[in-house]
């Protein structure tokens, strides 16, 4: 038998392994034929780079806490409350509330291909749907934590700087709530992005993440205190010691673990429902 030509043999030629809709980088396979899990993250990343709402909600979210900080710093504006004029800083949610426009980027990167039926190309070129979960789930945790940080830290910085000048707030502490902040908006993406899978929408995922703290916690908050303190966005607030109640918060080690617990409800169900729905 004579040696035939490169091309006469699927994937002899390329890396592909002859796999129709799957080429370059992203189809790259390894030797028992499965993508690698490396070039599905770094295409699910770049999806993730491209999409213009991220950029979008980070300018935003970005924006919004360095001037939320500069206005908790100069107290130059304060709310009318039930007990007088309250300071900026003091109003948690409303310090707080950028998250929700930042949480955008992990619903967008979950919920946006259900649209027009791109997934079934994703699919296609990695049916391995674990494997795309956990790529996805990955790069959506990347994505958002880097983002984050140029996200929080100019209005963490602004509001804090004169305490830590000042020699009445240390580096560590200041330090240790800006990782709380980090943790709160990575956290809270990873409950927005399995939301999203499991409602096949990017709709329902910002709307429950918006009127949770604005609709349900306030609602629910004199008739069933016990229970409002455990939802995500009060949960939230005890992580960054933004409790409006501090007798009701459950404390930074507290606010972290139901946070976490949330976040792990959602993207398992999300990992459940993925793997065994129909596109």
């Amino acid at each position: 038998m004579s040696a035939g030509r490169c091309g006469d043999v699927p994937g002899a030629g390329d890396r592909t392994g002859g796999v129709p809709g799957v080429v370059g980088r992203g189809g790259t396979r390894n030797a028992a034929g499965a993508i690698r899990f490396g070039d599905v993250f770094a295409a699910e990343l770049a999806k993730i780079r491209t999409l213009p709402v991220t950029w979008i909600a980070l300018a935003v979210a970005t924006a919004a806490n360095t001037l939320l900080g500069v206005l908790a710093v100069t107290d130059a504006v304060r709310i009318a409350g039930q007990d007088g004029q309250i300071a900026i800083g003091r109003l948690g949610t409303l310090m707080v509330s950028p998250v929700y426009v930042f949480a955008a980027i992990a619903v967008h990167a979950a919920g946006g291909e259900y649209r027009a039926g791109q997934l079934r190309v994703t699919l296609a070129a990695v049916p391995d749907r674990n494997r795309l979960f956990t790529a996805k789930l990955a790069a959506t945790a990347a994505a958002g934590l880097l983002a984050a940080i140029p996200a929080v830290l100019p209005g963490h910085l602004v509001r804090h700087a004169p305490a830590i000048a000042g020699g009445h707030l240390g580096i560590g502490a200041a330090a240790a709530g800006l990782a709380a902040i980090l943790g709160a908006y990575l956290l809270l993406g990873l409950i927005g992005h399995g939301l999203a899978v499991i409602a096949r929408s990017v709709v329902t995922p910002l709307a429950v993440l918006l009127v949770t703290p604005v609709v349900i916690s306030p609602a629910l908050r004199g008739t069933l205190p016990d229970l409002v303190r455990f939802l995500p966005h009060e949960a939230t607030l005890s992580l960054l010691d933004m409790a409006g109640d501090p007798g009701a918060a459950l404390g930074r080690a507290g606010g972290l673990l139901v946070l976490t617990a949330w976040a792990g409800l959602s993207v398992g169900g999300a990992w459940l429902v993925f793997a065994r729905r129909d596109v």
